[in-house]
């Protein structure tokens, strides 16, 4: 016989959850790689720079491939880094992660315009470095999406750069001049993915504490994407999970407790950054729930939750928009 309850089934419903909407910049403009000289002795032991005879002006001087070889080293390892840690990064940060990487890669491009490569790889040179360039200019104008959260990791950001088709153009360059002189020019340390739809199973745990209780949370998610719920219990995450859009799923075995409750909506989960790479959106539940037992001699009442996480009809519950650093994802 089931003992009665304070309160059977408390629904819960909120306001509307507004899309992500794409207000990105326009393509850049950017100009043709350039492959100038660069101003030096020619000896390589300073001193004045050697100039014309005819004109009285320095003159340039092209690299030796030992040379030229150590200025692509020392241009290739911080373009890696920032790519590599570019990659790795979630919707926490993303947007000074990628400011940083678009100042890391516009020093090292700047660089390598400067120089005088040897004769025999001027034009392999300009190419790689115009692609590069390019590259350069199209992740400054992701930061645009990345703001609007359009676009939500970092690996979501190269897999765009990828569908305007500048990481093959890239990597087809660099090949080509490594293979005229053993050239290091492998800038991207990461296989840059197509862009995908992946998805856990609806209800998937992705983290969660013992469930020992007799309440539950029933999560309503009406919406056209995915979603994954946070619960927090004071400044601890106990319980994440996944529901699929148009789906429902009852957390069973709640522990008694006042918790605030987050979620993110959005496009292709990313389970190792734990985050939707596109079109996200992230809420705070607009009021803590209560989850109490309460014993008697004759009785064990307890309270049940249900949360929608789209508009309903009596909604009685304003969610609030937060920024992605502020989701405890």
């Amino acid at each position: 016989m089931t003992a009665p309850r304070l309160l059977s089934c408390a629904v819960v419903t909120m306001l509307t959850l507004s899309a992500c909407t794409f207000n990105g910049p326009a393509e850049p403009v950017v100009g043709p790689a350039t492959a100038g000289g660069v101003v030096g002795s020619a000896q390589g032991t300073g001193g004045e720079p050697p100039t014309s005879p005819s004109t009285g002006s320095p003159t340039t001087v092209d690299l030796t491939p030992e040379a030229y070889r150590a200025e692509l080293d020392r241009a290739r390892g911080p373009i890696r880094d920032a790519l590599g840690k570019l990659n790795a990064t979630g919707g926490k940060g993303l947007d000074r992660r990628l400011e940083q990487t678009v100042t890391t890669l516009e020093g090292a491009v700047a660089g390598l315009e400067a120089l005088a490569p040897p004769a025999e790889i001027k034009i392999p040179h300009g190419n790689y470095v115009g692609t590069l360039r390019r590259f350069t200019g199209m992740l400054a104008g992701a930061q645009g999406d990345v703001r609007a959260q359009e676009v939500c990791t970092g690996a979501g950001v190269l897999t765009g750069l990828e569908e305007t088709g500048q990481v093959s153009p890239l990597l087809q360059s660099a090949a080509a001049l490594a293979d005229l002189g053993e050239y290091r020019t492998d800038v991207v340390p990461v296989k840059v993915s197509e862009k995908r739809s992946r998805r856990l199973r609806n209800g998937a745990f992705i983290k969660s504490e013992g469930r020992p209780g007799r309440a539950y949370l029933e999560l309503r998610n009406g919406n056209r994407q995915d979603a994954v719920v946070v619960l927090v219990r004071g400044k601890k995450k106990v319980i994440t999970v996944y529901v699929r859009r148009k789906s429902k799923f009852r957390v069973q075995g709640v522990r008694d407790g006042k918790y605030n409750i987050y979620y993110t909506v959005g496009t292709d989960w990313d389970s190792k950054v734990r985050g939707f790479t596109r079109s996200c959106t992230f809420e705070q539940f607009g009021k803590s729930v209560l989850f109490r037992t309460v014993h008697t001699a004759t009785q064990v009442r307890w309270t049940d939750w249900t949360i929608t996480l789209n508009a309903v009809a009596g909604g009685n519950v304003r969610p609030k928009r937060i920024k992605p650093g502020d989701f405890p994802g």
